[in-house]
Order: structure tokens, then sequence, then C-alpha cells
């Protein structure tokens, strides 16, 4: 069995948008209408997307407290200065749990926990 993709739901396209390009680095895989006033887009260009949702879905988006994304980065410390220039709080962290990782959290604009890691 193959993963695909994550979905989050999104108050806010252009905003979650904006974060994942800017901030995690990602890049738009697709995007399309999928039916009246609902947006999909998919990011990424690897073997798994996530996948954005914004539009007529029902009720809040709700986001577990025990549920985040982690995304591999060259320099933890560089990721850190980099946050912190856009303006973005540091949610939890640092944390070095073993010598080879090193890893901190952001929230994104709905939410959502972002892990930043460094492993070697």
């Amino acid at each position: 069995m193959k993963f695909c993709w994550s979905t989050l739901h999104v108050r806010n396209m252009e905003e979650s948008l904006k974060f994942y390009k800017e901030i995690v680095g990602l890049e738009i895989d697709s995007r399309f209408a999928a039916g009246p006033g609902v947006e999909i887009v998919f990011l990424g260009d690897g073997e798994t997307k996530i996948e954005l949702i914004s539009g007529d879905v029902s009720g809040d988006t709700a986001i577990g407290k025990d549920i985040s994304w982690g995304f591999k980065v060259d320099s933890l410390d560089e990721k850190l200065d980099f946050v912190k220039e856009k303006g973005i709080d540091i949610f939890e962290g640092p944390f070095q749990p073993n010598p080879d990782t090193k890893f901190f959290y952001v929230l994104d604009p709905n939410g959502l926990k972002i892990q930043f890691v460094e492993m070697r």
C-alpha cells in the first residue's frame, strides 16, 4: 500500500498557501475547483502530497492537538532564524531527543503543528 496524501480543511486558502510555500517550501502541484465554492490544492513534489481544501465545508476546521506534519531541513538553526524573521512564533522546542535529531514546532494558519526536523 502507498500513502498518497494528507488532507487539511483550511479557513483561508491564500493564507495557507503563503505559509506552505514561503515557510515550508512546498510548491503547488495542482489547483482546481471541486464544486461550487470549493477549491482543492495539492502541494509537494515528492511521492506524498498535502491536500488543502477550502470553501463550502461543513462546520469549523478541527485540528487534533496531537497531530503534526514533519518536514526535514538541512539546518535547524537556519530554519529557526528564518521563521522568526517571518514573524512566526516557535510553538514548542527546540528539542534534541538524541544526538542525531533536533526539531521544533510552529503552528500553521489553521492551528496545525508543523515540525521542522534536522536529522544527521
